[in-house]
């Protein structure tokens, strides 16, 4: 039997069967080029949309007047203060947070203490001096207390909360019992947040400058913010409120002070950091509120225990307890003298 050869397409066919074969690779291409093309457009768009913004909003926010300064030590701190009498206390803020925000506990502490609190740098009105870590702004605490005389037999309670924890841990190892007669951790236990410090390498300028003025211009977000951290014992934060948290964050060197903390975290000691502060011999204390989700119980357990501190003093409230219970963080802080 004669096997008979498959029909070959004649020439007229050829380039029709080609042209048929590659027009699924053509619409691909078409279509990938499509996309490229509209997110081009987009970050083009929505940078030239950001620079925009920022030149728009570039002014220099203001200061409130009659800013208490303590310079030294190559700081310039801005500071508050209550009472006249009485063993000294210095409060330290934690991230994003500022002197302001010990204004419902300071006046209570003020009855028997000289109290004071300060801004750290780059976040308020203090001058901005990076690098933002605990070990640097720890100096810039040591210094305050040099300006001020609180040192020696003078020397003060450091109560630091939230990330400010660290601060007052690594003053009191730096300083020794010459700068710290006592040692708080309040709602703070020093400790890295988890997670890799990536998104302050992704988002970079114009971008992070826009969306950093843009959510300090929400004071909705602003409001929600104080909720969440606060809880519902906490007085509600009025219009002039807002502008009380947000003013500080608007001054020139918050915005480098967030670039730092998006790359390497906020301020937190080492495990050796840790041992060292566990031996300088002053009294220690961890306070935190019974609600706070950002440190539970066995959290507070291990933070005592890393620092030489006796079992922690629970009170009532969320991450905020010197807003929503400064007469109970007040006795705490108190109970350090007895």
């Amino acid at each position: 039997m004669v096997m008979s050869e498959p029909p070959v397409p004649s020439d007229d066919l050829v380039p029709l069967l080609a042209g048929h074969q590659a027009k699924p690779g053509r619409r691909l291409w078409r279509f990938t080029r499509w996309v490229l093309l509209i997110g081009v457009v987009l970050v083009v768009a929505l940078t030239g949309a950001s620079y925009g913004y920022n030149f728009a909003t570039n002014s220099p926010a203001p200061r409130p007047p009659g800013l208490l300064m303590a310079s030294g030590g190559g700081f310039d701190t801005r500071y508050l203060e209550w009472g006249t009498t009485g063993p000294p206390v210095v409060l330290v803020p934690g991230a994003f947070e500022t002197a302001d925000t010990f204004a419902s506990l300071g006046p209570i502490l003020g009855a028997d203490h000289r109290v004071y609190a300060i801004d750290l740098t780059g976040t308020g009105y203090s001058a901005p001096s990076p690098p933002y870590d605990a070990a640097h702004e720890a100096q810039q605490l040591l210094a305050f207390l040099s300006v001020e005389g609180l040192t020696g037999t003078n020397a003060p309670i450091l109560v630091g909360h939230s990330a400010g924890a660290a601060v007052v841990g690594m003053a009191a190892v730096d300083g020794g019992t010459r700068y710290a007669h006592g040692v708080v951790f309040l709602d703070g236990d020093a400790t890295p947040l988890g997670g890799p410090q990536v998104l302050g390498y992704l988002l970079i300028n114009p971008y992070r400058t826009t969306l950093l003025r843009l959510a300090l211009s929400q004071d909705w977000l602003v409001k929600d913010l104080y909720t969440a951290q606060c809880g519902p014992t906490c007085p509600p934060l009025t219009a002039t409120g807002v502008r009380t948290w947000v003013l500080p964050l608007q001054q020139s060197g918050f915005a480098g002070e967030v670039e730092y903390a998006l790359q390497h975290g906020i301020p937190s000691m080492t495990g050796a950091q840790f041992a060292a502060l566990r031996g300088v011999q002053v009294p220690k204390l961890v306070i935190y509120g019974a609600s706070d989700p950002q440190i539970s119980a066995s959290d507070a357990d291990l933070t005592a225990q890393r620092i030489g501190a006796p079992a922690p003093v629970t009170v009532p409230g969320k991450h905020l307890t010197i807003i929503s219970s400064p007469t109970q963080v007040a006795a705490a802080i108190d109970s350090l003298l007895m």
